[in-house]
């Protein structure tokens, strides 16, 4: 009786071991491995029909009686020979300079190529020339430096990447590039804190800086609704709206107050 019992104790786990052994023997499930996701494609620039191209041009003004241009004590650099005016709100006769004008809205998921020429940003007389300036974001900005002392140009972007890169006199041009939209990115140097201008980066080709007589013209946009922005680094920001047809030439002017 007794040895019965052991038996049937004793066969108990043999069988359960078979069966285990019998699961774990089954044929392994496999997985077919999913192919590597295709990169996303570049999106390709929409053509513009230049038979129905339009432009927009007109005046921006300074209503007032502009501040005389803070004086820049050039003295700690021996080799700065510019001249010693600020540039922060050049007005004269009412019409403002170094406005930012550019197409903020309208252009819709429209893509543009990025041009192959560079900009040039110029170092001279210890300022930077120009002092306003726009680029679409990747294209290439040129520093050059003109002067016979070094310059160390410092960028201090919130949406782009930050950076500051000494220039010593007859040295290569430094070929930088923006990645991201930004309006009114300062650019400082290090070794001369008067000097001071703005980089504008944007998505299109339509943007223009007004010159000493407040006048801007941009070129090529295609028919279509759009706000245009007016950025001055002091005075702000103005949008105005402006309907373009086929070969139409609109003017929009607009006005500052300080």
């Amino acid at each position: 009786m007794k040895t019965k019992t052991w038996v049937t104790i004793l066969g108990m786990p043999v069988a359960c071991g078979f069966v285990l052994l019998a699961g774990c023997g089954g044929k392994k499930e496999e997985t077919a491995e999913q192919p590597a996701a295709a990169p996303a494609a570049a999106p390709t620039a929409a053509p513009v029909d230049p038979a129905t191209v339009a432009t927009v041009a007109g005046t921006v003004k300074f209503e007032g009686t502009a501040p005389a241009g803070a004086k820049i004590d050039m003295s700690q650099d021996p080799a700065c020979k510019g001249t010693n005016t600020a540039e922060a709100l050049l007005a004269s006769g009412g019409h403002l300079a170094n406005v930012f004008v550019y197409v903020k809205d309208g252009l819709g998921s429209r893509t543009f190529d990025v041009p192959k020429q560079p900009v040039t940003l110029d170092q001279s007389g210890c300022k930077y020339h120009p002092h306003m300036l726009g680029v679409m974001i990747g294209q290439e900005v040129k520093i050059v430096n003109s002067d016979p002392t070094t310059h160390n140009i410092h960028p201090q972007p919130k949406d782009n990447r930050e950076w500051n890169e000494s220039q010593p006199p007859q040295s290569a041009p430094l070929d930088k590039s923006f990645a991201r939209e930004e309006i009114l990115l300062p650019v400082k140097c290090n070794q001369h804190p008067w000097m001071k201008m703005y980089i504008n980066v944007v998505k299109s080709p339509f943007y223009a800086v007004t010159d000493a007589d407040g006048k801007f013209e941009i070129k090529g946009l295609p028919p279509g609704d759009y706000t245009l922005a007016f950025v001055h680094e002091k005075l702000g920001e103005k949008d105005e709206k402006v309907t373009l047809a086929a070969k139409d030439n609109k003017t929009v002017d607009e006005t500052f107050k300080p």
